[in-house]
């Protein structure tokens, strides 16, 4: 099924200088309005650990968490044709405006691109677009079970040092 990024924009604002993006939100993120949405994705688990705060947990929690540390959120796909949530189905893709994004806020200093899927889109084509540091971080998705609560904040602190 073809599915855009209409109903879920990006989260940004004139004070953002780090921008995260994922490949594409899942149905359950479709369905809040927000990102990270499923109960058992650690993203924002991930990131309280990070800023030694309580884990945001609703979504004006959430917004505001992002805010007060500057961090926006989007994904590498702006259109494309998936079944369900699976990143693995995921074909015939239109990806952002990355250029377009940098250009409108040009606080951002770092990327930080979450996953598999999205690391290998963003590296096919956005990275030749993009001359700020971008940093490959492992899925908060309950699908990458197998990586530990510790390996993401590790992984993912890159972001904010």
């Amino acid at each position: 099924m073809l599915v855009d990024h209409s109903s879920l924009p990006i989260f940004i604002d004139e004070d953002s200088s780090i921008l995260i993006l994922g490949s594409f939100p899942s149905i359950k993120s479709r369905e809040e309005g927000f990102y990270y949405a499923h109960k058992q994705n650690r993203f924002f688990l991930t990131l309280s650990k990070i800023f030694l705060e309580d884990e945001p947990k609703t979504t004006s929690e959430r917004k505001e968490f992002l805010r007060r540390h500057h961090i926006a959120l989007y994904d590498v796909i702006e259109r494309c044709e998936i079944n369900n949530s699976s990143d693995s189905s995921i074909k015939n893709v239109t990806p952002i405006d990355i250029v377009s994004i940098l250009t409108r806020y040009p606080n951002i200093k770092r990327i930080g691109v979450t996953g598999g899927k999205a690391s290998s889109l963003f590296e096919k084509y956005l990275k030749q677009l993009v001359n700020i540091p971008t940093f490959y971080l492992p899925s908060s998705s309950p699908a990458n079970a197998k990586m530990k609560l510790s390996d993401l904040v590790e992984s993912y602190s890159i972001l904010f040092n």
